[in-house]
């Protein structure tokens, strides 16, 4: 399985602009630039992509582990909250925290916290990320 997304960027670091495009065309020429990544102006960044990615991506890896203890989840809401700070060597996304909650029948909070830390450890975008990565999981009734 191979993923793409490409992106474009004209002009220099602060008066610069570029996008980004996937091929599935759900998000296509999505404007980006330094105003939007540092300085909170409207608009998207890749490191909002990022932590919409590692949501969804938790999400499905929860639902998996809560499957395989046969339990099915009526909801899992997951929000990943990205940390990036500036280091010596530059800017890096230091951490994220994901904030969890989820409505599964018959699930007691331990069979749940296990199936969630087993998802955080699991999920392919936690895997990736070189940052750590803490958590938040509510079962709720």
């Amino acid at each position: 399985m191979e993923r793409k997304a490409s992106a474009v960027w004209k002009g220099g670091l602060k008066d610069g602009k570029g996008e980004f495009s996937a091929p599935s065309g759900v998000f296509s020429h999505v404007p980006y630039s330094f105003k939007t990544r540092f300085e909170d102006a409207p608009g998207t960044n890749p490191e909002e992509l990022i932590a919409a990615a590692h949501a969804a991506c938790f999400s499905m890896a929860l639902s998996a582990q809560l499957g395989a203890a046969n339990l099915t989840p009526e909801s899992i809401n997951t929000t990943a909250n990205l940390k990036m700070e500036k280091q010596e060597s530059g800017f890096a996304i230091t951490s994220i925290h994901l904030d969890v909650r989820a409505r599964v029948p018959k699930a007691d909070d331990a069979a749940f916290q296990k199936a969630a830390e087993n998802a955080k450890a699991g999920c392919p975008v936690s895997k990736v990320l070189n940052a750590k990565i803490t958590m938040s999981a509510k079962l709720e009734r």
